[in-house]
């Protein structure tokens, strides 16, 4: 894929506009959440909000540049998320151009109530048509659910097998925890979180 020529400095400036809509939003409370954006494939290169954060008050200054082991790029300050990995999965497996990562409270309730099914599947709602691929309300889109995991190497490689194993998906779910999706672009990105945080809070609110 042909990547948006974007420089470090445009990559974290647009990480800063994430962490204020997605504050603003309720969706990235306290120091939660984590968003990253693919600065180049070859080598593999991150632009990603650093560990401990608030992400309605990131500062370009703040971000993180990250290499294909998840590691911080020489002279770039800061620690990266420790979910830098799930991260690195994802932008490889699905050949994405940014990564979003929230903890909203609909997505942390379905993700339990929904675990024994390990998965939620949400369908016949317009805004559906807003996921890429998706030309249709008729849609139905299958949300697997994974179990939380303080340990990201084994964390990553379940969600390297939940992607494989479910190529149409859009989205994830961690127990308890939050949601993780993805786009070609960070425009794209953005869309699918408000879409299915959306989604997620219509489904919670009709049970």
């Amino acid at each position: 894929m042909i990547r948006e020529p974007m420089t470090f400095e445009e990559a974290a400036g647009r990480l800063v506009d994430v962490g204020r809509r997605f504050d603003g939003r309720g969706w990235v409370l306290g120091t939660s959440g984590n968003f990253s954006l693919v600065l180049s494939d070859e080598p593999l290169r991150l632009a990603m909000t650093p560990s401990g954060a608030f992400k309605g008050e990131l500062t370009p200054g703040g971000i993180v540049e990250v290499d294909g082991a998840g590691k911080p790029v020489a002279g770039r300050p800061a620690r990266p998320s420790a979910e830098a990995r799930l991260h690195l999965e994802i932008a490889r497996l699905r050949s994405a151009g940014a990564v979003l990562h929230t903890h909203s409270v609909w997505s942390t309730l379905l993700s339990d109530r929904h675990a024994g099914a390990q998965g939620l599947a949400i369908e016949g709602f317009e805004m559906l048509k807003g996921l890429a691929g998706v030309s249709t309300h008729a849609h139905k889109e299958w949300v697997p659910i994974l179990e939380n995991d303080q340990d990201m190497e084994r964390l990553a490689a379940e969600v390297a097998d939940t992607l494989n194993r479910h190529p149409a998906a859009h989205a994830f779910l961690l127990r308890r925890h939050g949601m993780y999706t993805w786009g070609d672009t960070l425009q794209e990105a953005i869309r699918h979180v408000e879409i299915m945080e959306f989604l997620l809070e219509a489904v919670g609110r009709d049970h």
